[in-house]
């Protein structure tokens, strides 16, 4: 299950190297979503639960809330 966390990590932080060329709301969605993923492999891995689906869960929440922080960031100016 630790594999499967840290070759998952890494490969999220090596995606987000490679995508220089993204506009903010890209580069907040990605960032949102890498981190989500992060925490979810953590959290799960350390409870014992289902590492990939706290994977999952954990991206698209950050995803989520990545694309949420943008927009409220462009409403401010």
């Amino acid at each position: 299950m630790r594999k499967f966390a840290t070759a998952t990590v890494l490969v999220a932080c090596l995606g987000m190297t490679a995508c220089s060329g993204l506009s903010t709301t890209e580069q907040r969605v990605l960032s949102g979503g890498a981190i989500g993923a992060g925490v979810g492999a953590v959290g799960t891995a350390v409870t014992g639960g289902c590492v990939a689906c706290g994977v999952a869960i954990g991206g698209v929440v950050g995803a989520g809330v990545g694309y949420i922080y943008d927009q409220s960031r462009k409403s401010e100016y």
